[in-house]
């Protein structure tokens, strides 16, 4: 992506955020990250429980471009990921319990065993399409905001 591109993208981002209501309250439905690329929107299913998060995306054959699937853990942990049943390539956004992008797995590869480190102290990871963490600028750094995320201690709070 060229440099005009990017900021052409962050620029759409910004304005589509901003008339979204980027400062609106959260929704437990949606994801709000940003960074200095701008700002970014997923609709997630949020799942929270130890057999929702072994499920996971597996089996799926798509994903609306924005889309997404929170995986919310009691306490900040070391996580491991694999794509074994999972059909689409994914990017994995791993977030600390601020909610600080901490790192980012781009383009998992769909039916690979690997596994996926994403760290120490992960509270919350983020799977979305493959690519779109690098097309939208989402990197270490960057701040999501979601109702999961205390807001005492969260980066970038949610709003009453």
């Amino acid at each position: 992506m060229t440099g005009m591109q990017s900021w052409c993208l962050a620029l759409v981002l910004s304005c589509h955020a901003a008339i979204a209501g980027a400062d609106a309250a959260c929704d437990a439905s949606r994801v709000d990250l940003r960074g200095p690329s701008g700002r970014a929107q997923f609709s997630v299913e949020v799942v929270d429980t130890p057999a929702e998060r072994a499920r996971g995306l597996m089996f799926r054959e798509d994903m609306a471009r924005s889309a997404g699937m929170l995986f919310v853990y009691e306490a900040p942990q070391a996580a491991v990921f694999w794509m074994e049943n999972t059909l689409i390539p994914l990017d994995m956004i791993f977030a600390d319990a601020s909610g600080r992008v901490t790192h980012v797995h781009s383009d998992a590869r769909p039916l690979d065993r690997t596994p996926i480190d994403g760290g120490e102290g992960v509270q919350f990871v983020l799977e979305v399409n493959g690519g779109l963490a690098a097309r939208l600028g989402i990197g270490p750094g960057a701040e999501m905001r979601h109702p999961a995320i205390p807001s005492d201690s969260a980066v970038w709070p949610c709003t009453p």
